[in-house]
């Protein structure tokens, strides 16, 4: 059922609301059990604290607005389980409540101002996707290395010259998006993952690569483009002749 397009039979069971009219209508919180929030592009600059009563959100999303900051009243969704979408605001960062929200399995922060993430965010035991590309990141937290559940990570566009030791720990990353940082090196916090199958380091300043990168075993796609390295014969050979994909 969504509200405002449809009809109002069973007011518990709503899950979806979407509106154009630049702010937070009051008749959300007529709706305590609301499982659905859509807040994008309606350009909010604020968040009332009031939204840490919707304890019944599994997706909330506030993306393509212009929030300059986050209520730590975030920190009470503790049933958002599927999708907190912050994509295309302003934010310069992150309250440390939302580490809170250990059922969360998906977060955008991309296309923000943010130069750091909070260590806090390494209490999202059960998240599987963290995007937060075109930011201004510099380095990422140890912390992070503890989102055992994660299995994409996307940082394009950023300043990364490096991961963390920790990210060793990510043994169910698949995906790895780097491209467009500022890497001179691949970071060895990537040796050895046994579940990485795509790694895009395109666009940035790699000037060697290691012979490891052919011992990761489940390695399916490798995207070295734009950048200022020689592929060395032999570890090209290594990797095409088992069926991984490398551009170069």
């Amino acid at each position: 059922m969504t509200v405002g397009d449809g009809p109002r039979e069973d007011p518990e069971a709503l899950d979806y609301w979407r509106q154009q009219r630049g702010g937070v209508p009051d008749e959300v919180w007529a709706h305590p059990r609301l499982r659905m929030l859509v807040l994008a592009e309606n350009a909010l600059t604020s968040v009332p604290d009031r939204i840490g009563t919707l304890r019944h959100l599994h997706t909330l999303d506030l993306g393509h607005n212009r929030l300059t900051a986050l209520p730590a009243a975030l920190g009470a969704l503790t049933g958002l389980d599927r999708c907190l979408y912050l994509h295309d605001n302003r934010l310069a960062s992150l309250p440390d409540a939302l580490g809170r929200l250990h059922r969360l399995r998906y977060l955008n922060v991309g296309e923000n101002r943010l130069t750091a993430l909070p260590a806090a965010l390494g209490g999202l035991a059960a998240l599987t996707e963290l995007r937060a590309q075109y930011n201004g990141l510099t380095a990422l937290p140890d912390a992070l290395g503890a989102l055992r559940s994660l299995r994409e990570l996307w940082l394009r566009g950023n300043r990364l010259g490096r991961l963390p030791s920790s990210f060793t720990g990510l043994t169910r990353l698949r995906e790895v998006e780097l491209r467009e940082n500022a890497l001179d090196s691949v970071p060895t916090a990537l040796r050895g993952l046994p579940a990485l199958r795509r790694l895009d380091l395109r666009g940035n300043a790699l000037r060697s690569l290691p012979d490891w990168l052919a011992e990761l075993p489940a390695l399916e796609k490798l995207d070295l483009r734009w950048n200022p390295v020689e592929v060395p014969a032999a570890l090209l050979r290594a990797l095409t002749e088992r069926g991984c994909v490398v551009l170069h």
